[in-house]
């Protein structure tokens, strides 16, 4: 790939305007990328574009009450500008902070393009480079570009909607329902009834944030979750920056913090036993004595087998111990005028109803794909090293880890994506494709997660192989190992350079 990889011709009045890397997205993923491109490719123009108005992405989506990291900070933040602040499971604000304060240090934020949806990218062999379509959101025209290389930064969920179950006689409930991706400024839960429909991060997020204020806060689950408290202050974090001066002491702290986070995973899955002991004997310490645990906070899966929630400060566990809130498992068979009755006959009386039922997931965040005229199903490709399709030349994506933070694979990918680009670079080639070849039979999901959220998402994600580097692995030293500490090339991925397009005749010429 070559910094003024233009074919003749498109240097004509309206041609498109053409960039080496073209980055979709500006939240936590799309911002690192960014700088991982403009730090480790000088020669390279780049630009971001981002649907919504705003850097920051979830972190800057997601306004409801008590919204947090449930990863530590050290590990979702920048390896390139490690957290400095206090607490470790950080509230939504400072993280936001953080992310728009890098992408200005860095200067990054000069290089996104606002209300710019991309809704289609076409490959070209001939041209080696994407033909990308995006919708502008204030006027609803469209704008065409080219790059060299499509770096997809949108993370894996729909950013218009959630996930909405049909609950009958939604429309008879004289209150208010508010889904937890779109809450309103103006809502006010002082003295007034709430019922948290759901069980997951955000149900054990916004219950001890609102029972602050609300006159009570019942979390409706139909099944547990597992749910463990960690300190909002790491220890280890704490005790090593003590010791440690600043350039050794960011470094020390991520390593330590991933590497403990995967042995605890590690040990949950070769353990199971073991773990469910130690979490339910954690809950048990910090609920009322006789609390019923098995009914409540006992999931009938393993640990790891869905997303393990963290409360920092045991916070939820405090709420209902100090009776301001309350857990209740069971079904919602209707909501009624006043507010929801359960399949055991059980009525709950709420002003206010949070539909905490989950995300709706979208990979690419439904960018259309072709190559070469070929409408591309992403859910019939497996993954290059979980970063690129297979049979798709020049495209990678940034999807985190579901066992970790998900900021430690994006560096990952961001990595090989400049490796991968300044050897191309360096020995005149335009065009990389992974390739069939050992380890492509198989086809298990993605996502390795029993979570409904993600079985109802299977047919919109590719898949896995069998073996490396089709395969996708929840273990950050494994991954640092086959991504980070080996070359770029191997015999699955295969660096060309295709003809370039003859040049375009002068008009009125044959």
């Amino acid at each position: 790939m070559t910094t003024a990889a233009v074919r003749p011709g498109d240097d004509r009045p309206g041609a498109p305007e053409h960039v080496d890397v073209l980055i979709v997205g500006a939240g936590l993923s799309g911002i690192g990328a960014a700088r991982h491109v403009q730090a480790g490719l000088p020669w390279a123009s780049f630009a971001v574009l981002e649907a919504r108005d705003a850097i920051g992405g979830t972190w800057d989506l997601f306004r409801y009450p008590g919204i947090r990291s449930d990863s530590d900070m050290f590990t979702l933040g920048y390896a390139f500008r490690p957290w400095d602040g206090e607490r470790s499971i950080a509230d939504g604000g400072s993280i936001l902070d953080y992310i728009r304060a890098t992408a200005a240090e860095t200067g990054v934020d000069r290089h996104v393009r606002f209300g710019h949806r991309v809704v289609r990218a076409a490959w070209s062999t001939a041209e080696a480079r994407w033909h990308v379509t995006a919708e502008r959101a204030a006027t609803g025209d469209t704008v065409e570009l080219t790059c060299g290389f499509l770096f997809s930064c949108t993370g894996y969920y729909r950013y218009d909607r959630g996930y909405l179950p049909d609950f009958p006689g939604m429309d008879r409930f004289r209150g208010t329902i508010v889904h937890p991706q779109h809450w309103p400024d103006d809502l006010d839960v002082a003295g007034r009834r709430v019922v948290v429909i759901g069980s997951g991060a955000t149900a054990v997020t916004l219950v001890p944030a609102l029972a602050g204020t609300a006159a009570h806060v019942t979390m409706l689950q139909r099944s547990p979750t597992w749910i463990m408290s960690l300190p909002g202050r790491s220890p280890v974090a704490d005790a090593l920056r003590r010791a440690l001066p600043p350039r050794l002491a960011g470094p020390a702290v991520r390593w330590a913090l991933a590497l403990a986070t995967l042995a605890f995973f590690e040990l949950s899955r070769h353990r199971p036993a073991t773990v469910k002991r130690l979490l339910l004997g954690a809950a048990r310490r910090r609920l009322p004595a006789g609390y019923d645990v098995d009914t409540h906070f006992t999931p009938r899966y393993d640990p790891w087998d869905q997303r393990l929630c963290i409360v920092p400060d045991g916070d939820l566990f405090a709420a209902v111990r100090g009776g301001s809130a309350s857990v209740v498992t069971d079904h919602v068979e209707t909501f009624t005028d006043e507010g929801l009755r359960l399949r055991s006959g059980r009525v709950l009386p709420a002003d206010v109803v949070v539909t905490a039922t989950g995300l709706d997931l979208l990979f690419l965040g439904g960018i259309e794909l072709s190559v070469d005229g070929e409408p591309v199903d992403p859910a019939r490709r497996l993954t290059y090293k979980g970063m690129m399709l297979q049979g798709v030349p020049n495209l990678a994506f940034a999807i985190g880890y579901t066992n970790a933070s998900w900021t430690l694979k994006c560096e990952l990918t961001c990595d090989f994506v400049v490796r991968l680009l300044r050897h191309l670079h360096e020995r005149g080639l335009r065009q990389c494709t992974p390739t069939e070849g050992h380890g492509a039979a198989g086809s298990d999901p993605l996502f390795g997660l029993s979570s409904g959220y993600v079985q109802r998402a299977l047919d919109r994600f590719p898949r896995q192989g069998a073996a490396d580097p089709w395969r996708v692995h929840q273990n950050y030293l494994r991954d640092w190992r086959l991504i980070r500490r080996q070359g770029v090339e191997d015999d699955a991925l295969v660096c060309s350079n295709p003809a370039p397009a003859p040049a375009l005749a002068p008009a009125g010429q044959a």
